[in-house]
């Protein structure tokens, strides 16, 4: 019988099995269905991954949306355990486009399935292939490849590299992952970014900042209290668009790229159609559309002698009508 009070079970009884480690083949499958999902997933976003992809200095794949929309300032009805989860999944590595490299793919496309391919071997890139791409440029290769065909230049667009900026993508091994995080350290103490920019805001910059000579167009607008020349103020707000700190507004009042912000159009392009996305949802969460809600109501109002022929419940009530 049981479960009548009358026995209780012991630990004996429930546990059969004692905790073990997993043996070498689970960890192996483990890991294959970890680079699997790593390969076709952003981690930020949540969703498949899609041209244009980006990565960070340790070789994790992001959809490059899903960086824009992280980078933008965030609405104050966002939860906060929501902001520090994706802050999580990017460990501080990434704090704004200089940090991530666009990866250019080769596609392949095999009975309407598109496949990442390297261009000199064929080889299917993916969690099977180890995989690297080539910083400035982003193209990518297998790692037996790039190994072969030793070089200086990319062999897709002829941009110079060198050794160190060969990235692996989503390292496994020990001995990657150290080679990535001593990289990054050492762009970091020269002031550099993942994608050998200046970093914003970096030591040299303030001290070429601090010797750079004063125009003779600057010195007249101090004097002047402000007032600049147009060329010189053209500048200057280039300058400050490009450093983040003046942005352009779009129709619903947001701050917009331009193409003087935003060299790259593909980039700019896609920061509007973030931008436009996330104002629809911020104006769909404050007025609470719905459309289910909204096919309940009638917007006509309500007409008691249009609904004279119908029952107790569809008539409703009227006042009556003051003599």
């Amino acid at each position: 019988m049981g479960n009548d009070g009358g026995s209780i079970p012991t630990r004996r009884e429930l546990v059969k099995n004692a905790a073990r480690n997993p043996n070498t083949s689970e960890l192996k499958a483990t890991q294959q269905e970890a680079q699997s999902h790593a390969w076709t997933y952003c981690p930020l976003s949540n969703r498949p991954l899609a041209t244009p992809i980006v990565s960070d200095c340790a070789g994790t794949l992001y959809n490059k949306d899903a960086i824009l929309e992280q980078l933008l300032p965030k609405d104050d009805d966002v939860p906060a355990s929501l902001i520090k989860e994706k802050e999580d999944v990017l460990q501080g590595r990434v704090k704004g486009l200089r940090d991530v490299v666009e990866v250019k793919f080769t596609l392949s496309k095999e009975d309407k399935e598109e496949k990442k391919i390297c261009p000199i071997t064929s080889k299917e890139l993916g969690p099977n292939t180890k995989s690297v791409y080539l910083v400035p440029c982003g193209h990518a290769f297998s790692e037996v490849a790039i190994r072969e065909v030793a070089g200086e230049t990319c062999v897709e667009c002829n941009e110079p590299y060198n050794s160190e900026n060969i990235i692996t993508i989503l390292p496994l091994a020990k001995e990657d992952i150290a080679r990535l995080s001593a990289r990054a350290t050492k762009l970091k103490e020269a002031g550099l970014t993942h994608s050998l920019k200046k970093a914003p805001g970096s030591k040299k910059r303030k001290k070429n900042a601090e010797t750079e000579p004063v125009s003779a167009g600057e010195k007249s607008a101090a004097t002047n209290g402000g007032a600049a020349p147009e060329g010189v103020s053209e500048k200057v707000k280039a300058r400050s668009t490009e450093n983040g700190s003046a942005a352009p507004q779009s129709k619903s009042g947001t701050a917009t790229p331009m193409q003087n912000g935003i060299k790259n159009a593909a980039t700019a392009s896609l920061t509007a159609k973030v931008l436009d996305e996330q104002d629809e949802r911020n104006k769909r969460r404050k007025l609470g559309l719905n459309d289910n809600l909204k096919s309940l109501f009638s917007s006509g109002g309500y007409s008691a002698q249009a609904q004279k022929s119908g029952d107790f419940m569809t008539r409703g009530f009227s006042l009556p009508k003051k003599t």
